[in-house]
């Protein structure tokens, strides 16, 4: 049982350890993501609830907060019954990692920046064409945002995830892809005489 609190706290201190994000910064963030009332916005370990609970008295919006400590789950529900939103919310005691996203309109995010590595690929896959991310203080590596707004504590920044690639722009990056290795293969022919065309060959050209 103690190997398990241990596993259990490590986990949690892991992901993000507890700090409160303060009102302006979560007005900042809500703003910035354009929280609508039709919006359902997801936290991702929530602490208190406050993002969600400003998404809910502010705009109307639903939401879901996510954390695995029952403590912070607890404080979130209280807070959220003494905001008179409770009833808008939904509260989820379990791992983000572990979290069907998919319903998602907006993501907010207060974690480490190595969880938020380790989250992106979960965002990319799971998240529709249009949801927008907003992250308190880190960014996610070489995910350019789409924008970063500076605030007195550090910055935010801001994604949307993007619509598949139609067939037409595949079809257009593959011609692209292939005028290139032309032109490589032209400058190769042109600079050294010593290679040729292979018909059939697999590679297209072969050294003589």
């Amino acid at each position: 049982m103690l190997l398990l609190g241990l596993a259990l706290w490590t986990q949690i201190s892991i992901q993000a350890p507890y700090v409160q994000t303060p009102p302006e910064v979560v007005s900042e963030m809500l703003k910035l993501a354009g929280v609508r009332k039709d919006d359902l916005v997801y936290d991702l370990g929530c602490g208190d609830g406050r993002i969600v609970i400003a998404a809910a008295r502010q705009f109307g919006a639903r939401g879901v907060c996510v954390e695995l400590s029952p403590a912070r789950i607890r404080e979130a529900q209280q807070n959220a019954r003494r905001a008179g939103v409770a009833g808008r919310i939904e509260f989820l005691q379990q791992d983000l990692f572990d979290t069907d996203i998919s319903k998602a309109t907006v993501v907010t995010l207060y974690l480490l920046p190595e969880v938020n590595l380790e989250l992106r690929p979960k965002l990319l896959r799971e998240l529709r064409p249009g949801t927008r991310i907003v992250s308190n203080s880190f960014d996610m590596g070489d995910w350019q945002p789409h924008k970063v707004v500076s605030i007195a504590s550090g910055k935010i920044y801001y994604w949307v995830i993007p619509a598949p690639p139609t067939v037409e722009q595949a079809s257009g990056r593959l011609k692209a892809r292939a005028t290139l290795q032309d032109d490589a293969v032209q400058r190769l022919e042109r600079s050294d005489p010593r290679y040729s065309p292979a018909p059939g060959s697999a590679s297209r050209w072969c050294r003589q």
